[in-house]
């Protein structure tokens, strides 16, 4: 615990002097002291979206010292909007407000507003301060930490971006109160994935807490968004550009960024393609011998459990599948780079999947 009421755990994301703290508790975006330690200067661009705003835009705002120059911009919401058009706008109302090389952004939002005003931050003026305040699961417990920001491409997901660290991360847990129980469970996703790749204990603690979890009782929400960010905050001071152990993040990404990508951005969320595509990497892993059939089956009744699909689109062929997936940014050398599971909370990276396997999986895999 800190001196901070409402503060449940701070956290710390280990970067020598880039480090930053996460914050996690109730009641946090009422808390000034946990942003105005990390605003830059006398200028503060808060950017959130149409579905955001009317709940917390103002409050947020309201904690902000009265001496700043502070500016709001609201966006579009849905992932069909993560595009360089809106953070077009971004840079655009940053100019035409004359800010300055000392403005500080503050994201508001999940984590298609996360991922442009990091983006954004990191472009203009060839790189401002920002703030992370996350508003969904998905975002409190995987994108906002960890400095990847970009955007999508109409042919791949994140194509588009740049590593750039936030200043803070603010996660209040009351924010999830107002979170669709889809949004819910597609957040849940990513948690699902922190135990399947590194911790076997966190996995079977979410067997036990799924239904408290789905039901967003806060001291367990706090705890697995609390575990989530510590196993992230470790790989990424670990790894922090991708060169290795952190591509381990990507467990059923490849699968399901092309499911996003051919389904078109937003109509299956990104949890949801997630969770369809941990499904597919499990029973990838298990073809190949590397879990048992009772692991495959524990893993796809866990991600089931959340409310989550673990079957493949039904108008997806395999080369719908394959053609995504050759652009992922994992790939080298035009080899298919696949996180795979040699065993429950341990992930490799392989690019060793014969491509006949990896389309046999892909044909004969459950659709609906």
């Amino acid at each position: 615990m800190t001196a901070v009421d409402g503060v449940q755990r701070t956290l710390q994301v280990a970067l020598g002097e880039r480090s930053y703290p996460i914050h996690i508790g109730t009641g946090l975006l009422g808390k000034a002291e946990l942003l105005t330690p990390y605003l830059a200067g006398q200028q503060v661009m808060v950017v959130t979206n149409e579905a955001i705003a009317p709940l917390y835009l103002d409050k947020l705002c309201a904690t902000l010292p009265d001496h700043l120059e502070v500016r709001t911009l609201v966006l579009p919401d849905g992932e069909q909007y993560k595009s360089i058009e809106q953070v077009s706008r971004i840079w655009d109302a940053l100019l035409e407000a004359g800010f300055n090389r000392r403005c500080t952004l503050v994201a508001l939002g999940g984590g298609v507003i996360g991922d442009m005003v990091g983006y954004a931050a990191a472009a203009y003026q060839r790189g401002v301060a920002f703030i992370q305040v996350p508003t969904t699961l998905l975002s409190q417990v995987d994108s906002s930490v960890g400095g990847k920001t970009g955007v999508n491409h109409p042919l791949g997901k994140n194509m588009i971006g740049a590593f750039w660290q936030p200043k803070a991360v603010l996660v209040d847990i009351d924010t999830l109160t107002t979170l669709p129980a889809r949004e819910l469970s597609a957040g849940l996703a990513e948690v699902i994935k922190y135990g399947l790749i590194r911790d076997t204990a966190f996995l079977d603690w979410l067997e036990v807490h799924m239904s408290a979890l789905l039901a967003v009782a806060p001291d367990v929400i706090a705890d697995a968004i609390a575990q989530s960010c510590q196993i992230k905050a470790d790989i990424v001071a670990e790894d922090e550009t991708e060169q290795g152990v952190r591509a381990l993040l990507n467990l059923g990404h490849t699968f399901g960024h092309a499911i996003e990508a051919h389904q078109g951005y937003g109509n299956w969320l990104h949890g949801e393609a997630v969770g369809a595509g941990m499904a597919m990497a499990a029973t990838l892993s298990q073809a190949l011998g590397w879990i048992s059939t009772a692991d495959q089956a524990r893993s796809l009744a866990l991600i089931e459990s959340a409310n989550l699909p673990t079957h493949a689109p039904a108008n997806m062929t395999s080369d719908d599948f394959l053609a995504r997936m050759r652009l992922d940014k994992k790939n080298i050398d035009a080899r298919l780079r696949l996180v795979l599971l040699e065993s429950l909370g341990n992930a490799c990276v392989s690019d060793a999947v014969p491509a006949s396997q990896l389309k046999n999986l892909i044909d004969c895999y459950p659709r609906r």
